[in-house]
């Protein structure tokens, strides 16, 4: 399947090279007049995705949420799904924190001794027995 950038490239081409008109080039490619007339007026926010990869380099453990506050601060007002979606983009996710581990529980030696029945129980079903 064929993008519609692609296809107003097409239909381009055969207007310019085939002298074709608008309209018949078009219904050729499969494409209607209007998209392909479209011109996007989207403004890429590319100062706005420089600014948070700035601001997570500076502050290592912030993450979307610290982020978007930061920038509420300085007065830029935009929604958190927004910024989220460019952290994502940039590629800034944190990885999860891992849980800290007691330090005492880590110097602790694990050698159990049995008790004193539990001797007597293995040494009296083992007392008969041969090693057959």
């Amino acid at each position: 399947m064929v993008g519609v950038s692609m296809r107003r490239q097409v239909v381009s081409h055969l207007i310019n090279t085939h002298s074709i008109s608008e309209r018949r080039a078009c219904a050729l490619v499969g494409l209607s007049r209007s998209s392909f007339r479209y011109v996007k007026t989207k403004d890429p926010q590319d100062w706005l995705r420089a600014r948070i990869k700035e601001i997570a380099q500076s502050r290592v453990r912030y993450g979307y949420k610290r982020i978007h506050v930061q920038l509420k601060r300085e007065g830029f007002v935009f929604n958190k799904k927004r910024i989220h979606r460019l952290y994502c983009l940039e590629g800034l996710q944190l990885r999860p924190n891992r849980p800290k581990r007691s330090v005492s529980a880590y110097h602790r030696k694990f050698e159990q001794t049995p008790s004193k029945g539990h001797k007597r129980l293995l040494g009296n079903g083992l007392r008969g027995r041969s090693a057959t």
